[in-house]
């Protein structure tokens, strides 16, 4: 008999076996549909705590154990000011999952609670400059973020129901304010529902939602919110039970997008008109 597998090794054999076809191939499939992961890059991998990047984190490790594309990888994690349980639930999934963090401190929490207008819109845009900046100081050219096909979808839906535009999440994209970086996102193919699966087939224990101003507000597995995120993701929930397709098509329709049929659009941040396609003819 060979010796009893540790608790991370039976993660990893999970991926592998019984989401083979949910995650790890999905995963697989859009680092090579996407070109996410280049030979000499240097990725910071951006752990927040919960269920998305952790998953993140462990397939992208056992990635590169067995990829002929050579990269390395750094993983992140940043505190912007957790409570001390916490941080500690953070430690401890890092030590059961065998990945080695590198956590740096910053004040978010602190600045973002004193600001008076849209704090959570502070706090990502701040907790975004500050993963740029230490992935930098590790010599890192990407930045991967645990983004998944759910978010994806319920962004270009939202943009459509709620800002007045049409869209999209790509999967990889240029920084604007730090030159040459890169932000993937590995998990662009990976739905959330595989991903609870995984998390509670593996009986795993990670952060819902560590933010002080909304924990009291944060959503549960089943989405239940006053956010619109939550009413977006119960929504589809609705009309996947007329339509089981309905998410392939949206998340394929924003791979086929007919620009000649737009009476306007935007690109590079400058608006356009479909009467000036005319005035050329």
């Amino acid at each position: 008999m060979g010796r009893e597998l540790e608790k991370f090794e039976l993660i990893e054999r999970s991926i592998l076996k019984k989401y083979r076809k949910t995650i790890w191939n999905p995963f697989i499939g859009a680092a090579q549909r996407y070109e996410l992961i280049e030979p000499g890059d240097k990725i910071a991998v951006c752990i927040s705590g919960g269920k998305d990047s952790w998953l993140l984190a462990k397939l992208m490790q056992m990635l590169q154990k067995i990829s002929d594309v050579p990269f390395e990888l750094v993983f992140l994690v940043m505190d912007p000011g957790y409570l001390p349980s916490h941080r500690r639930l953070i430690e401890q999934n890092a030590e059961l999952l065998h990945i080695p963090v590198t956590v740096f401190e910053t004040n978010i929490f602190s600045v973002a609670y004193h600001t008076e207008k849209s704090p959570c819109y502070l706090c990502a845009k701040m907790r975004r400059g500050h993963l740029y900046h230490e992935a930098e100081v590790w010599g890192c050219n990407k930045i991967a973020l645990g983004h998944h096909f759910s978010d994806v979808i319920e962004t270009t839906v939202m943009g459509m129901f709620y800002g007045s535009q049409l869209q999209a999440m790509l999967p990889k994209l240029n920084s604007q304010n730090f030159p040459g970086m890169q932000l993937i996102r590995p998990l662009y193919c990976v739905h959330e529902e595989d991903i609870l699966a995984w998390k509670r087939y593996n009986d795993l224990e990670f952060l819902q939602c560590a933010c002080r101003f909304t924990e009291s507000d944060s959503p549960d597995e089943n989405g239940v919110s006053d956010s619109k995120r939550q009413e977006i993701k119960a929504l589809i929930k609705r009309l996947k039970k007329d339509n089981p397709n309905i998410e392939k098509s949206i998340f394929n329709s924003i791979h086929a997008v007919h620009l000649d049929t737009f009476p306007g659009y935007k690109s590079g941040g400058v608006s356009h008109s479909f009467l000036e396609q005319q005035k050329d003819h």
